[in-house]
């Protein structure tokens, strides 16, 4: 049976991240990159597709759980008949290869321990050779070599294509396990002392998070993410992953599962105003020049998303030996989103720029020149049809926020221009376009008979998205417009205290949801924190912090937010952990706790 998703903690080295159940199985871990392909693929299977269990023998779920202060050092714990014992799990920041640490320590009496290690590389599917060489099992297929030893060593087997360790420990008693994976054609990498990587780990984690300039309600939750966050960055080139997985799914048994192992730029100007706003100028530097090499080109092939170091091929296929969380198929890889237009990027790529620059981040060569070329495409491209920011897999529509979003990149470079005039630039005719781009969207993405925007021109439906408008300053909050939009919005999208992206009830001749696609989705975590937001600059500020309240309670006992949350069945649902999620909780506490913006 599977672990609920939020019953998942997280590790990682910033090139990489496994999840670690209750139980101490290590379900998930790709290597050696966030992308790569998974050599624990238990998640979206069962065991056999590979895992790694360290527990008493004969025990279940943990009886507690923690974070260690300020770090991703994970305790857990448990209390059984003949004593307690704690496995403490961390991915030390690598050298060179990617190490999982595992810390068994005695609390009391005299523990039984039980290891599970079943490794199946290339997502489940490959058995690798298993040999002994100098006190390590070693493990072997195509390009994938691990190694794992023990500090001391203790007595482990083969059997039924798994390695089995079993010992025993009694109190301030320690036995330590590294596994450590490199390309199988190089020699095995340096050893790593298990105990000095938990000591560096956790000097390097708290010395990070006492950069942190947030001081309001809630700190630990605002930490913690901004910790999973640093977590799901691909330290090499500053990109930041969307979650750890792919497939987990939108809806049980549904088909709504894709790959976020990349990096979106629609996450762009969020998660730079959360850093910068944190006191974290490097990963937002970071964070920025990652984005600018990702975009560089012509404007007409910008992507929604890019590889961990910029790649544009993001190929997408099934995996169907893999039975899916809980029988959510298919499991997909790689996402065929990469190849739609969304006009909304644009939008997100002028505004990221715009507030690096006003923050006092050092300029880049031909930055303006590239926003110059992106500002020539669209005088005219803003008039195109477009998949949109949800991704859409159905017909292209003119959708309100995509149009919003062209007016903010319009509305950005006509401000930057104005704050330095002796850049140069066609003042007068963005400053027609984005008046132009304004008078349309307020004419055609506008029902006034119900006081709302639209989802898409001369539709019905509503959009979470329309929540954006007065942050982005399209219109200011005070406007009719907007509050008539966010109390429709409140109407219509709401389900149980908290809000979806958009309607997925209403179906088409073909038996699909606006999005074309079949079934229905959970309520969306950044949404419902986008309508916290929406309350707070609206004046209904109370309402903001009760909305606030509700969903910092949505987190897992370790501080953790997936992509969704059925209210109904009370589960987190989606990838995990998703930086949007943990993007959204971090600027609805600066705005309502801290007197900045909203990420």
């Amino acid at each position: 049976m599977h672990s609920h998703i939020e019953d998942y903690a997280l590790i990682g080295d910033h090139q990489t991240a496994a999840l670690v159940s209750r139980h101490g199985s290590i379900d998930w871990l790709c290597l050696p990159r966030f992308d790569s392909a998974a050599c624990f693929a238990a998640l979206l299977g069962d065991e056999e597709n590979g895992h790694w269990r360290m527990a008493p023998k004969g025990a279940q779920a943990c009886t507690r759980r923690a974070y260690r202060r300020d770090s991703l050092v994970l305790d857990t714990e448990w209390e059984t008949d003949e004593g307690a014992v704690r496995v403490t799990d961390l991915m030390p920041q690598r050298d060179r290869a990617p190490d999982v640490v595992r810390i068994v320590e005695g609390l009391s009496g005299r523990v039984t321990m039980r290891s599970t290690l079943r490794l199946r590389f290339d997502y489940g599917s490959v058995v690798p050779w298993m040999r002994r060489s100098d006190g390590h099992r070693v493990a072997v297929a195509g390009p994938d070599a691990v190694w794992l030893r023990s500090e001391p060593r203790v007595r482990s087997w083969g059997e039924d294509r798994a390695t089995y360790a079993e010992f025993t420990v009694e109190q301030g008693e320690k036995v330590a396990f590294v596994l450590t994976w490199h390309p199988s054609h190089e020699p095995r990498p340096r050893l790593v002392d298990p105990y000095e990587a938990l000591r560096s780990s956790l000097h390097d984690w708290r010395a990070w998070a006492g950069h942190c300039r947030y001081d309001g309600p809630h700190r630990d939750a605002v930490v913690r993410s901004l910790i999973t966050l640093k977590a799901l960055t691909y330290a090499p080139t500053g990109g930041i992953v969307a979650a750890a997985t792919t497939s987990l799914p939108e809806e049980i048994g549904g088909v709504r599962n894709w790959d976020y192992r990349h990096c979106w730029l629609r996450d762009s100007s969020l998660v730079l105003g959360a850093l910068l706003s944190c006191g974290y100028q490097a990963e937002a530097e970071a964070w920025r020049d990652w984005l600018l090499r990702a975009v560089a080109g012509d404007p007409a092939d910008l992507q929604i998303m890019y590889g961990l170091a910029g790649e544009r091929r993001i190929p997408e296929y099934e995996l169907p030996w893999l039975s899916g969380y809980e029988d959510s198929r298919p499991v997909r890889v790689g996402n065929d989103a990469v190849h739609q237009l969304q006009l909304d990027v644009y939008g997100e790529v002028m505004d990221s720029l715009f507030v690096s620059r006003r923050s006092g981040l050092p300029g880049r060569p031909d930055m303006w020149q590239m926003q110059c070329a992106l500002m020539e495409f669209l005088r005219s491209a803003w008039r195109k049809p477009d998949e949109g920011l949800w991704e859409v897999r159905g017909p292209r529509r003119h959708f309100t926020h995509s149009k919003v979003m062209t007016w903010v990149a319009v509305d950005r470079a006509v401000r930057t221009l104005e704050d330095d005039p002796e850049l140069s630039g066609d003042l007068d005719g963005w400053r027609a376009l984005r008046d132009e781009i304004h008078r349309e969207v307020c004419e055609r993405g506008y029902d006034a008979d119900r006081n709302t925007f639209t989802q898409s021109y001369g539709s019905r439906e509503l959009d979470a998205a329309l929540l954006l408008i007065p942050r982005m300053g399209f219109l200011p909050p005070d406007d009719p417009r907007v509050i008539g939009t966010v109390d429709a919005i409140r109407e219509e999208l709401c389900h149980e205290g908290f809000v979806r992206r958009y309607s997925t009830d209403r179906l088409t001749a073909a038996t699909t949801s606006v999005d074309g696609l079949p079934g229905g989705e959970a309520t969306f975590v950044v949404c419902s924190f986008w309508l916290a937001d929406a309350l707070h600059m609206t004046g209904r500020t109370a309402e903001a912090h009760e909305m606030f309240e509700r969903l910092v309670g949505l987190v897992n006992d370790v501080g953790l937010l997936a992509e969704e949350y059925d209210p109904v069945a009370g589960r987190q649902l989606g990838n995990f952990p998703q930086a949007f999620s943990h993007v959204g909780l971090v600027g609805t506490a600066l705005a309502l706790f801290d007197g900045k913006e909203a990420g």
